[in-house]
């Protein structure tokens, strides 16, 4: 009697009236116990107010059933397709949404839309998949920061694609230890490129240096990057690197210099195809013949096979305990493999940047730690 009192009395209602009384049926339709035929009823109302006019009253339902996990489902999916102020509640708390419904409000929604749904309290891989590859920069910075969110490797990768040159999305991922090496490479490029892109800094240094200054930057960044990075993630940054044409002669001599064998290895495992075993034993204690062999069977030029043995050999010493020895340590001695200060050539050149870089590095440190003494 109280739902067909309703039905008859709101259509001469005001606006601010429907609302409240929207608000009411709602809240007795999912708190309290009614009857089977009221609670019909009550339903039959509910689905009537989807229809009005004002979205007032519609957004009085949303904001009701928005957290029940009995309000009907029809009406839910119906409010969370209204317009944004309607749908919001819904689209943002919503309980009932399956990730099918999320999945099509985020390939036919708004901005505004994708915003509310990245900062659900929980989403799915598959919901995160569809922000990734169809949501703007500033609904992905919400979904990264959203610590519900279970976002795939390949979703990462979409994002820092698709946004990577965007300040905001580029720090949110960086700050973010699920992100995966080879977006972590990615974006480390992407913002080298935008460096490199800037007025200011091509006023200072012009085209040619600061494309210079910006490769060189991002390979000591590369470097600096794989210390952070797990084993297991070793072939997707090597095949990353591989397919920008990054994964380069003087790129591995680093990684050497730098005592990176385990990623240098991993690196040897993927321009060989030999077995992780294999490749594992051979830099572990292998003879000469049998490393320079594994050397030339990953297309390393054979000037760059005596350095790189040598640099092996003491990270082979410092391992076992033996020697006690950096990458300042270890580049000298590659140097003198080429002649000492006075060998030229790339490769020298090569061995020599690295050489002075640890210096400097060393030099900072030191003066530091005097500074701090």
């Amino acid at each position: 009697m109280v739902v067909s009192h309703f039905l008859h009395w709101i259509d001469t209602a005001r606006v601010a009236e429907r609302a409240a009384a929207a608000t009411a049926l709602a809240r007795a339709y999912v708190n309290a116990e009614l009857p089977f035929e009221d609670r019909c009823a009550a339903e039959a109302a509910l689905t009537l107010l989807l229809d009005d006019a004002s979205s007032k009253v519609r957004q009085a339902l949303a904001e009701v059933l928005s957290t029940s996990h009995h309000a009907p489902v029809q009406i839910v999916a119906a409010l969370a397709a209204d317009q944004p102020e309607v749908a919001g509640p819904v689209l943002a708390r919503s309980p009932l949404l399956t990730d099918s419904d999320l999945i099509d409000r985020v390939a036919g929604g708004a901005p505004a839309t994708h915003r509310l749904i990245a900062d659900r309290p929980m989403l799915s891989m598959a919901v995160s998949a569809a922000l990734a590859e169809i949501a703007g920069p500033e609904a992905c910075v919400i979904l990264v920061a959203n610590s519900g969110a279970e976002i795939a490797s390949l979703s990462f990768r979409r994002m820092a694609e698709r946004h990577g040159h965007v300040a905001l999305l580029r720090e949110a991922l960086i700050g973010d230890p699920r992100l995966p090496a080879n977006c972590r490479h990615m974006l480390l490029t992407k913002l080298g490129e935008a460096l490199t892109g800037s007025p200011l800094v091509l006023a200072l240094m012009g085209r040619a240096r600061a494309d210079r200054v910006m490769r060189d930057a991002c390979v000591k960044a590369s470097v600096t990057l794989i210390e952070n990075t797990r084993a297991g993630e070793h072939p997707a940054l090597i095949e990353h690197l591989r397919l920008r044409g990054d994964l380069t002669a003087s790129f591995l001599i680093r990684t050497v210099a730098h005592g990176k064998i385990d990623f240098f290895g991993s690196a040897l495992m993927a321009l060989t195809g030999h077995s992780g075993e294999r490749v594992r034993s051979l830099l572990a204690g292998g003879h000469d013949t049998a490393l320079l062999a594994l050397f030339g069977a990953a297309g390393l030029a054979r000037a760059t096979h005596a350095i790189i043995l040598r640099a092996l050999k003491v990270w082979r010493e410092v391992a076992n305990g033996k020697r006690v020895a950096g990458v300042q340590e270890v580049s000298w001695l590659m140097l003198k493999e080429l002649g000492g200060q006075a060998a030229e050539g790339d490769l020298a050149m090569l061995v020599k940047s690295i050489h002075l870089d640890a210096l400097r590095q060393n030099a900072r440190g030191h003066a530091l730690a005097i500074a701090a003494a």
